[in-house]
């Protein structure tokens, strides 16, 4: 795909007006920096493949979801009457993890200061995230996560957000939220339970357990499961699988909407009860979040993380 610069002038047609914005939010999506999040354009693969790359701990920093929701604005306006891409493919570009979820630093921080409403604003962009992955951007496109690594808490949210996973066999999955008396509130139990059911959604977020990739495979959660160090190709693969009956995947996406209802409604109310769990955790359970934050902040980037259940 060429691209033109899109610093056009004024134009009164709608269907112009939309091709223009769709252009401009191109260009923007792959010349802007983002400095926590990489966007890449792969036009023979129809894919834009977008690469979490935070500062210091790989979790959901507010930088972080800054960025996202910067990103997934330019999504919904690049492919708004316009089509220079049908998948988005969410990755991580920090070796081994995909992400560890919510920013405990900041959780204990807001909760010490009994400041409510900060966390809650928090957990509102975090479900903003998810959502806009579950509906395809309320167009026709496709999501895809591929993770390389840890997906832990709200890193497995995310994944869980995306219509499709593809992950590597050294891949590790879990909600250790429990540890420190918590749930996790960004997403799991309205993902899981339509991917599963109530049961096992919830013997999953009560469990604390680390799952293996192979082991949500057989669960059905992992679409596509390959060896480590093949990622980059297999998803690739999968999309170009896809691609050969779009409509009729489209249409799947569609009805899997209209029988199983994903609102934004219900993120908030989950999210909103996740608030007030976490604002009434005592010190103890604090200690256990603060003794994870080191954890995950020692072991960044060891090789150890699915390991931090144990912590």
């Amino acid at each position: 795909m060429t691209f033109v610069n899109p610093s056009i002038g004024f134009v009164t047609n709608p269907t112009e007006m939309s091709e223009v914005v769709a252009a401009r939010a191109l260009y923007t999506l792959t010349h802007n920096y983002y400095p926590t999040i990489r966007p890449q354009l792969d036009s023979s693969a129809k894919a834009l493949f977008c690469y979490m790359r935070p500062e210091g701990r790989p979790s959901y920093t507010p930088e972080l979801l800054r960025d996202m929701s910067l990103v997934q604005k330019e999504i919904y306006r690049a492919t708004t009457g316009a089509e220079p891409f049908r998948y988005v493919v969410v990755g991580s570009r920090v070796p081994g993890t995909f992400n560890l979820g919510g920013d405990l630093d900041l959780f204990g921080a807001k909760i010490r200061s009994r400041d409510s409403e900060s966390l809650r604003a928090y957990a509102h962009a975090c479900v903003d995230i998810v959502y806009h992955n579950a509906s395809g951007y309320g167009q026709r496109v496709t999501t895809v996560a591929l993770v390389q690594g840890a997906a832990l808490g709200g890193g497995f949210e995310a994944a869980l957000s995306c219509h499709h996973i593809v992950a590597e066999r050294s891949a590790t999955f879990g909600l250790p939220e429990v540890l420190f008396n918590l749930f996790p509130g960004m997403g799991a139990y309205s993902l899981l339970s339509r991917r599963l059911d109530a049961v096992r959604a919830e013997r999953i977020i009560l469990s604390g357990k680390i799952y293996s990739a192979a082991e949500l495979y057989e669960m059905g959660l992992v679409d596509m499961l390959v060896e480590d160090g093949e990622g980059e190709v297999a998803v690739r693969e999968y999309l170009s699988r896809i691609d050969r009956r779009f409509n009729t995947h489209q249409a799947v996406l569609r009805a899997r909407q209209c029988v199983h209802a994903l609102t934004r409604q219900e993120l908030i109310d989950v999210v909103d009860v996740w608030v007030d769990a976490a604002m009434r955790l005592d010190d103890a359970d604090l200690r256990r979040m603060d003794r994870l934050v080191r954890a995950q902040t020692r072991r960044h980037g060891s090789g150890a993380e699915t390991r931090l259940a144990a912590e």
